[in-house]
């Protein structure tokens, strides 16, 4: 199988997008994993961004880099 030739693409994603899905994934009944399939991302991404907000974000919300 020959290698992919090029740069590789890197999704990047909005701090909208990334709080809202913090935000989905901190309700009680339901998973990371629910919530990052859903939005087809990675769960390690998705709880990256539950640290970073955690960090950063709970006091500032949308004014914070994710």
């Amino acid at each position: 199988m020959a290698a992919p030739v090029g740069p590789k693409k890197v999704k990047r994603y909005s701090n909208e997008f990334k709080i809202q899905a913090v935000k989905l994934s901190s309700h009680p009944d339901i998973q990371t994993q629910d919530v990052a399939h859903a939005l087809d991302i990675h769960p390690f991404m998705l709880s990256k961004w539950k640290r970073d907000y955690a960090k950063e974000g709970s006091a500032g919300g949308e004014c914070c880099r994710l």
